[in-house]
């Protein structure tokens, strides 16, 4: 395994899956803030089923906004003996093309209120996020594919306001 820094937290080179970084909440708040265009979070395990079929929808209609640069991050909440090497296998056996990051938290009572106040730990759960238009949404359920497109469509429209 190869730790590198860059960016957010160390870049873990698993040895045959995609790299995973592992991030504190901290770290990932900074990227969101600092970020200058439209990101989607998504909070997800190798566990769960849900996580497992809704990530496919992200892939395929962020895909469809490429000239907008909206970005998907998965946040993988698997235990800490997942990190890197089965979160990463399992991450390029499922075709995962996002940014992969492990939050090193264990205490949800932390970390969830820091994504969103409601947010109780399950999952999936995902924040859109857009700093330009001052768009922000969390979701703490499994969304379809049709929500996501609406979604994004709402996140990269410049009129849209933070609800």
């Amino acid at each position: 395994m190869l730790l590198l820094g860059i960016g957010l937290g160390l870049l873990s080179m698993t040895k045959d899956g995609p790299p995973v970084q592992k991030i504190k909440i901290t770290e990932l708040e900074s990227y969101i803030a600092a970020s200058d265009h439209p990101i989607i979070v998504n909070f997800w395990a190798t566990f769960c089923v849900p996580c497992v079929k809704e990530i496919p929808y992200f892939q395929s209609t962020i895909a469809h906004y490429k000239d907008q640069n909206v970005e998907l991050v998965l946040v993988s909440l698997d235990l800490p003996d997942y990190y890197p090497e089965k979160i990463g296998d399992f991450a390029k056996k499922q075709g995962y093309k996002a940014r992969i990051l492990w939050l090193n938290e264990t205490n949800a009572d932390y970390f969830c209120p820091r994504v969103d106040p409601r947010w109780t730990g399950g999952i999936p759960s995902s924040l859109f996020i857009n700093n330009k238009t001052h768009y922000r949404r969390f979701f703490d359920r499994q969304l379809t594919e049709p929500q996501v497109d609406l979604e994004i469509k709402e996140m990269i429209t410049p009129q849209q306001a933070a609800r």
